[in-house]
């Protein structure tokens, strides 16, 4: 390779920290588009160019027919000629040619045109390879440097690239100075034409898992276990850790000698509490750890089939308020990190309770079997109200009664799911298999009522909960009874829906339903389709902007015109024909400038919006389940509009209509195809 060629390939690839073999792909393409754009060359026909790393000569191979005559020496070559590139060539093939042409030949416009495809095609490796090496880093801690801050982000540094850190991923109270190190969890890094996208936190409750596996040795080796992590970044953390060998204190590992671990990660935090917790397997001893730093009594479970898992703690009063937390911060983390929701009661509010109903059952049982602990609570109760002081041994007293009552309401708990479960299970015994593969919006009732169906799921499961308990339905619309005057109860309406779907014949029904699916499934595919090719990106605006400077600036030279035979055309050609000839140019220039100016501002408004968007984790989980049910409703109206099942009242057979689309993206008029059931 010649000097010149080394010493600026050298300087490229140290500059930009680019391998070799990426400039000098680079510079290939550069010379093809250079010898489309001085020959005029038809983007249908194949040009290769090579560049021998010795000399730095560079080779430009051509796509050529083989004929006997050559008439167009751009596209025809002679078989004498083919056969010294392809010795087995015959005629009308198609080979690679070198042609006898030279860089040096190039116009200015080509040069140009080589001048910037080289930039570009240097930039986007150059984007390529910070996106590589930072993908490889997502999930992990970095360090960065503040290079900006605003009202609504934190510009970082991080060597070749930057960063964001939006105001939702910040530490609440944080401040963060000019040229300032500080330590961030890359949440996700995107591929876009500006570079690679690289969204930091310091909230994200991985970060403190992060900073946990780098201060605690044993957690890095695998010998402690971090089950789960509940974090309110800024004010408290709970972490649940656990021993996977025998001999190690997984709290006291984390927290280390006179607590220097965790004080390291606290002040990380910005002085962030932190809690350890040894996890258990029983769920009554892991919440009573959980709600930490409070002493708690006991702790009673309820696993409710249908409103989820709860668990009734009580606590003694003075620790009644600590239990909680200040704004309920201390419940809540003990909610997340255990996975149960926690209500939290008093001794002496629950034994009030018990007193007040001590003749409904379960409860009436209590004055036979433990007639002097209740007189013994009433005599306390009554000391309370009078503001007299309390012993320490009448606390324990009341603390006996109130767990006796808790058990007594947990055993009527669980008799009471027994009972709902074994009626369950013989209603579903009765269903058809069908029902509960049958989706929702099948039913002929409101948009309304099919939102509050929603967590039910599918139609089955709906019949069974009517088949139980209709009271629990009747209790979800109580709300939408209240809000509007209706044609009916909506309690009346999904049982004539239900009626309807119970008379139809299910397997037909069922496999209609699957086949609309489909039909959604290949329009989504060919939408996602359609957007990612008008996502494609676009030759970089540089290079077209300074390849028509180049342009405008050879139109002052004199130009010559050929006729449609190739042979000149007279100066003395009218004015008017310059005239149309310029505006067909013109017409013919402006297509690709009107294509390329919505994409280019799409991705100014996707640049500006995409610092509006809020990062927070539990925030993004929101919305995202809000696009969800949204989109869930859109295809639910969607199919509704398709499909509707009714009653033919001749017949007395249920009909389903179905209006079938005409044409990918168009509706033709609408036709209705009856399937009888």
């Amino acid at each position: 390779m010649s000097n010149e060629l080394q010493s600026a390939f050298k300087e490229i690839t140290d500059i930009r920290a680019l391998p070799s073999d990426i400039v000098l792909e680079a510079l290939q393409s550069a010379l093809v588009s250079a010898y489309r754009k001085d020959t005029g060359a038809s983007s249908a026909q194949a040009i290769e160019a090579e560049i021998d790393p010795d000399s730095g000569r560079a080779k430009v191979f051509v796509e050529k027919e083989v004929v006997d005559d050559v008439m167009t020496d751009a596209t025809e070559v002679t078989l004498e000629r083919a056969r010294f590139y392809n010795p087995e060539a015959q005629l009308h093939d198609i080979v690679m040619v070198q042609v006898e042409h030279t860089t040096r030949s190039f116009g200015r416009i080509a040069a140009q045109t080589a001048k910037q495809v080289i930039l570009q095609k240097i930039r986007e490796a150059e984007r390529n390879a910070l996106y590589d090496e930072f993908i490889n880093r997502e999930g992990d801690l970095i360090t960065g440097t503040v290079q900006s801050t605003n009202a609504k982000k934190v510009t970082l540094s991080l060597g070749r690239a930057e960063a964001d850190l939006p105001r939702p991923h910040q530490i609440p109270g944080e401040r963060y100075r000019t040229h300032e190190k500080i330590r961030v969890f890359v949440v996700e890094v995107t591929k876009s034409n500006r570079g690679p996208q690289i969204l930091v936190s310091r909230a994200h409750r991985s970060m403190l898992r992060r900073l946990l596996e780098y201060e605690v040795p044993e957690i890095y080796n695998g010998q402690v276990e971090i089950k789960n992590i509940a974090r309110e970044a800024g004010h408290r953390s709970k972490v649940a850790v656990a021993a996977l060998q025998d001999g190690i204190d997984p709290v006291g590992a984390c927290v280390g000698m006179r607590g220097i671990r965790i004080q390291n990660i606290v002040k990380e935090l910005h002085n962030e509490k932190i809690d350890v917790i040894e996890w258990n397997n029983d769920a009554v001893a892991f919440i009573s750890k959980a709600l930490s730093p409070a002493r708690v009594t006991g702790v009673y479970l309820d696993d409710d089939p249908i409103d989820g898992k709860t668990a009734v703690v009580l606590v003694p009063d003075d620790q009644l308020s600590l239990a909680i937390g200040r704004e309920g911060q201390n419940a809540r983390l003990a909610a997340k990190l255990t996975g149960w929701r926690i209500d939290i009661k008093s001794v002496t509010e629950t034994v009030q309770g018990a007193l007040d109903n001590l003749e409904i059952p379960p409860l009436d049982s209590l004055a036979e079997r433990h007639a002097d602990l209740i007189a013994e609570a009433l005599r306390i109760m009554e000391k309370k109200r009078l503001e007299l002081a309390v012993m320490p041994e009448e606390y324990k007293s009341l603390a006996r009664l109130a767990g006796l009552v808790e058990q007594l309401l947990q055993e009527q708990r669980d008799e009471a799911h027994k009972i709902y479960l074994q009626q369950r299970e013989a209603a579903r015994s009765i269903l058809a298999p069908q029902l509960f593969e049958l989706p929702l919006d099948v039913l002929a009732v409101s948009q309304e009522v099919l939102d509050i169906l929603e967590p039910f799921g599918n139609i089955g499961e709906v019949m069974l909960i009517c088949a139980v308990d209709e009271e629990l339905i009747s209790r979800k619309f109580a709300d939408l009874e209240g809000e509007e005057e209706r044609s009916g109860e909506p309690m009346a309406e999904l049982r004539a829906a239900l009626d309807i779907i119970n008379a139809a014949d299910l397997d037909q029904l069922l496999a209609e339903a699957f086949s609309i699916e489909e039909d959604e499934a290949e329009e989504a595919a060919t939408d996602e389709a359609v957007e990612a090719q008008a996502e494609e990106p676009l030759v970089d605006e540089t290079a077209e902007e300074t390849v028509a400077e180049a342009e405008e600036a050879e139109a002052g030279q004199p130009e010559v015109m050929l006729d449609a035979f190739g042979q000149p055309v007279a100066a003395g050609r009218s004015d008017e024909g310059m005239v149309a000839s310029g505006e067909a140019e013109a017409v013919t220039a402006k297509p690709p400038a009107t294509v390329a100016t919505p994409v280019v501002e799409a991705e100014k408004q996707q640049g500006a919006s995409s610092d509006e968007v809020h990062y927070a984790e539990d925030e993004g989980e929101r919305e995202f389940e809000l696009d969800r049910q949204k989109g869930k409703q859109q295809r639910r109206k969607d199919r509704q509009r398709r499909r509707q099942l009714v009653l033919d009242e001749e017949s007395g057979e249920v009909i389903a209509k179905r209006r079938r689309k005409g044409g990918r993206g168009s509706w033709d008029e609408e036709t209705w195809e009856d399937y009888d059931y």
